[in-house]
């Protein structure tokens, strides 16, 4: 396709005497109408075989039946056109087909603000200002709509037969079900293959966060050909680890060192959390887990009289904290922490905190469906010394990766 030469551009701007922006995109509309209107004459003059004015040549028993008036809208706005026809009613246009009155890529426009966190109705605003029609807030919705399939689709979609590390944590939002406020969560499950690539493998919405919904998501997880994880890496929720023990009897689950430092911390006081934290950190620095339980019972001997709960949640709950101990420092950056969930759920507050309460589920389901979307995109490197990481999961699992590598 032929580029304009400087002095051709030139020469328009002197012609045309263009003093705003605005006068540019005025012209612009008017030379994308004429273009639209040859295009649709030339379509129609290859349907019949003669030009308009070349009647002798003509060798058709079908010939020109005047115009119909079609608005459509544009990246320039609304423009009026005339579609040629043909006495038959034989002719399609290709370039604007029958039924369409859009050919700006609107909806595409209209999915990329509400991906963003836009409002039905700031969309519609918007659209206006940049292309000078309306789109009410009820059209933008039904557009968004359009995109159901696709995450159906997505929901449904196979996944890997084994994950060397799968992350799996809520989010809360409020939404209305029969006109009362609800409280609803989404149950995030973010995988890393046995390559070391990030994916959300299913984002479910559903009543608050329970044991029993959790084990539905692992469930759904097998339909849908997970045969194998290694490590899940989960918060503390009651129950949840006994989910995880039904579906997958084979994996580790490790609890978030974060979120048990949080747990424990809660029960300090300002003026001796400083010294706490230092301490705790011999706990979880240790180089083995032998170690590690020393440096808590010595952590008890110092602090447990005047913190008992502190130290009794790291007791309690030393089985899914314990695995942590046995791997390097490649593997411990990676499940020292759901931080790589949380992230992800930054990312679905900066879209979603124009919204205090969402219509419905499926409203909710659409907008964090879209922003995954958009970080998964980004997701183009894996960790970090996978090589080694890769290197001790087989070691450390035996027979469980070795067919898939």
């Amino acid at each position: 396709m032929s580029t304009l030469s400087k002095e051709h551009i030139k020469q328009l701007v002197r012609e045309n005497n263009f003093q705003s922006v605005s006068d540019v995109n005025a012209y612009l509309k008017d030379i994308f109408k004429d273009i639209i209107q040859e295009l649709l004459e030339a379509e129609l003059e290859a349907e019949l075989g003669y030009a308009k004015d070349d009647v002798a040549n003509k060798n058709t028993d079908n010939s020109r039946n005047g115009y119909t008036p079609k608005k459509i809208k544009s990246e320039f706005g609304e423009i009026d056109i005339q579609v040629p026809r043909d006495r038959k009613g034989e002719f399609q246009p290709k370039i604007i087909p029958k039924y369409q009155r859009n050919v700006s890529g609107i909806e595409e426009k209209v999915i990329a603000l509400y991906a963003r966190g836009m409002s039905t109705r700031d969309i519609s605003q918007q659209i206006e200002e940049l292309y000078g029609f309306s789109l009410s807030p009820e059209m933008v919705s039904k557009i968004t709509d359009r995109i159901a399939p696709e995450i159906k689709e997505w929901q449904q979609r196979p996944l890997e037969p084994i994950y060397s590390f799968i992350f799996m944590d809520a989010i809360h939002y409020k939404v209305k079900d029969e006109g009362r406020i609800t409280n609803r969560a989404a149950y995030v499950v973010l995988g890393v293959t046995i390559d070391g690539y990030k994916d959300i493998l299913e984002i479910w919405i559903g009543d608050n966060e329970s044991s029993k919904f959790w084990l539905g998501v692992l469930n759904d997880l097998k339909n849908r050909g997970v045969q194998d994880v290694l490590i899940f890496c989960v918060d503390g929720l009651t129950g949840l680890k006994e989910a995880i023990n039904a579906a997958y009897p084979k994996s580790e689950v490790q609890r978030c060192i974060i979120h048990q430092l949080r747990n424990s911390f809660k029960y300090v006081p300002y003026k001796d959390l400083k010294a706490f934290s230092n301490d705790f950190k011999e706990v979880y620095h240790a180089i083995n887990e032998e170690i590690a339980l020393e440096k808590l019972y010595e952590l008890k001997e110092k602090w447990g009289k005047e913190y008992p709960f502190a130290i009794r949640s790291w007791e309690n709950n030393w089985d899914v904290i314990s695995p942590f101990f046995k791997f390097p420092e490649e593997i411990r950056k990676i499940i020292y922490t759901t931080n790589i969930i949380e992230g992800l759920h930054r990312q679905f507050r900066k879209v979603t905190k124009t919204k205090t309460i969402f219509p419905t589920d499926s409203s909710l389901e659409k907008i964090l469906y879209l922003a995954s979307m958009n970080v998964v995109k980004k997701w183009t490197q894996r960790y970090k010394n996978w090589d080694r990481v890769l290197s001790q999961l087989v070691i450390q699992y035996p027979g469980r990766l070795e067919e898939y590598i």
